[in-house]
């Protein structure tokens, strides 16, 4: 990457743009964003590790559109061993189902259905799908009816393996929303329209065994050892040591321990170890040295975080990622971008910085998939909590074992938001539907630049610096001015 003019202070995504080269890609399905950080997914998006956010069902739905999401460490270890095996177990193409059994209330029944964003719950018995309700036949019945009096029966059922094409022109010349997948007739999962499509436009991002990959995270303190196997006995692809401020002491001698667990670890895996935050180019090579093989990079920009006004500590993302990554590419290492990301154009930013990937916590929340209730504001928008990760709610969640003293006095401490309503965007409810966005606005600044992948972009991007004023004439508006 190259600056028009060299800056004189650090810069957030905000403070710069990027210049259009000279280019011979012609189509935004030329380009490949297969992230360079070597954790092995084929878009470079990471879901953070915010107990708010990311849970098995966010998991398994980025997974298969490419991305990764890393389980929270305030987690107890077997619980997270649990989702880990669900997220294993999930279809790496099908959509798991929302299922109930015939006698279910049509209340219950229409209360799952915010657990995912394709509105349908299958009626199953025996482990056959039996028929579908959705809010259309819910509509006008008894919260107490039972769902077997008002579902349909006559869904559109496919077999595993059939093509996605096929699937899509069926739908749409029946007029139906969704399709029933099925395995010698039992039910493997659903297929709507766009999951149809999206099946040709994404690839899963996979384990060697062809299953959806998913990563854990672990504090720094505690009996990290023990964590870090059991949740590598559990399957997890990637382990991130997080921390708030990861250029300590007490994270190298975490991170240099969890490292030879996973050295010592019995079954061939190699599982990427992802460590921070950090913000300079020191905090990157002394977390390389004590055997990260990515160094997250962060502190203050989350949308959940106080850090910087409580603190004064921190730094604009922009330059942060920039350093750091320069860095990390010396010491054959990559960077995790993790905060500060609000639109499209800032992970296009922050990979032509140099970042493998780029993680979003609060932008993710408002989603189906995200781990809060499904709640519904005075004005009937729908929406769901965030929290920050350092916030006396996430504390008190952490702290949940020690004394009530040990309790008290650790929330008088906080840095962070405790509660956030984050709206769901009608238009794009779901996580899916974000990843459209973002995936539609990266792979055209990759067109801007003439680069097909993250290598390429991160050499041939020309940046530039703007006012606030620059800023906001690139800002759309939604009404006449």
């Amino acid at each position: 990457m190259r600056f028009l003019t060299e800056p004189t202070h650090d810069l957030t995504y905000n403070d710069v743009f990027m210049v259009p080269n000279r280019s011979a890609v012609t189509s935004r399905m030329q380009v490949d964003l297969t992230s360079s950080d070597g954790v092995g997914t084929t878009l470079p998006l990471v879901v953070a590790n915010m107990t708010a956010i990311s849970g098995r069902r966010m998991a398994e739905t980025v997974a298969r559109r490419g991305a990764i999401a890393v389980i929270p460490q305030d987690i107890p270890a077997e619980v997270v061993g649990e989702s880990i095996a669900k997220v294993k177990a999930s279809h790496p193409v099908y959509d798991t189902a929302v299922t109930v059994s015939p006698a279910t209330t049509v209340g219950e029944a229409m209360s799952l259905l915010p657990k995912r964003s394709h509105g349908l719950v299958v009626v199953v018995e025996d482990g056959r799908p039996i028929g579908t309700v959705s809010e259309a036949e819910a509509a006008g019945a008894d919260r107490f009816t039972q769902v077997h009096d008002v579902m349909i029966t006559d869904s559109l059922t496919v077999a595993v393996g059939t093509d996605p094409v096929a699937v899509f022109d069926e739908l749409s010349s029946r007029h139906l929303p969704t399709a029933i997948v099925v395995d010698d007739g039992r039910l493997a999962g659903v297929m709507t329209r766009k999951g149809a499509l999206r099946s040709t436009l994404y690839s899963p991002a996979l384990d060697p065994a062809g299953r959806l990959m998913v990563g854990a995270a672990i504090g720094i303190n505690g009996e990290v050892e023990a964590r870090a196997k059991a949740l590598l006995d559990s399957g997890a692809d990637v382990l991130v040591v997080d921390t708030a401020h990861g250029h300590q002491e007490k994270m190298i001698e975490s991170l240099s321990a969890i490292v030879a667990v996973r050295d010592g670890y019995g079954d061939g895996r190699r599982i990427p170890v992802v460590a921070g935050n950090v913000v300079s180019a020191s905090g990157v090579v002394d977390l390389a040295q004590a055997g990260a093989d990515v160094i997250k990079v962060g502190v203050g920009p989350g949308a959940m975080c106080t850090t910087r006004m409580m603190t004064g500590v921190g730094r604009p993302q922009f330059s942060a990622v920039l350093e750091c990554a320069a860095a990390a590419r010396e010491l054959g290492k990559s960077v995790w971008a993790d905060g500060g990301v609000r639109h499209p154009r800032d992970v296009a930013l922050a990979l032509a910085a140099g970042a493998g990937s780029v993680m979003i916590g609060s932008w993710f929340a408002g989603t189906y998939e995200s781990t809060g209730d499904l709640m519904t504001a005075p004005d009937g928008r729908m929406y769901k909590e965030s929290f920050g990760m350092a916030s006396a709610r996430a504390v008190k969640q952490r702290t949940r074992e020690q004394s009530g003293y040990e309790r008290a006095r650790a929330g008088l401490f906080e840095e962070g938001i405790s509660s956030s309503r984050m709206y769901l965007d009608p238009e794009r409810p779901g996580v899916e539907d974000l990843l459209d966005q973002i995936v539609a606005g990266v792979r055209s600044s990759f067109t801007y630049a003439g680069a097909t992948n993250l290598a390429e972009f991160s050499e041939r991007a020309t940046v530039g610096i703007q006012s606030s004023s620059g800023y906001d004439e690139g800002r759309p508006l939604h009404a006449s001015w």
